[in-house]
């Protein structure tokens, strides 16, 4: 049996919507894709104003201005610069 010629139209037919077909579900993705990008950008800058907040609120209240009032209120006395000690935190070996 030969293929005759409106076969081989109706099998290219196929072939041709079959690659569309593909061709649109991978564009489809690449645009969901890309949506979710976005909204995760846009999280992120969210969350990194957020800990810069943090990081801001942190630094005005452990600031003398802050803390000598507070001292004061409580009875407390402030220490000299000679008497403060930087504590260094050395991360623990990891051969032990």
């Amino acid at each position: 049996m030969t293929v005759r010629g409106r076969h081989w139209l109706l099998l290219w037919l196929l072939v041709f919507l079959g690659a569309t077909a593909a061709v649109v579900a991978r564009q489809r993705e690449a645009l969901l894709t890309a949506r979710r990008v976005g909204e995760l950008r846009t999280d992120r800058a969210a969350l990194e104003a957020r800990r810069d907040d943090l990081r801001r609120r942190i630094r005005v209240g452990s600031s003398r201005p802050v803390l000598v009032p507070k001292v004061e209120r409580m009875g407390l006395r402030i220490p000299a610069d000679s008497e403060q000690t930087v504590l260094r935190v050395v991360p623990p070996d990891p051969d032990r």
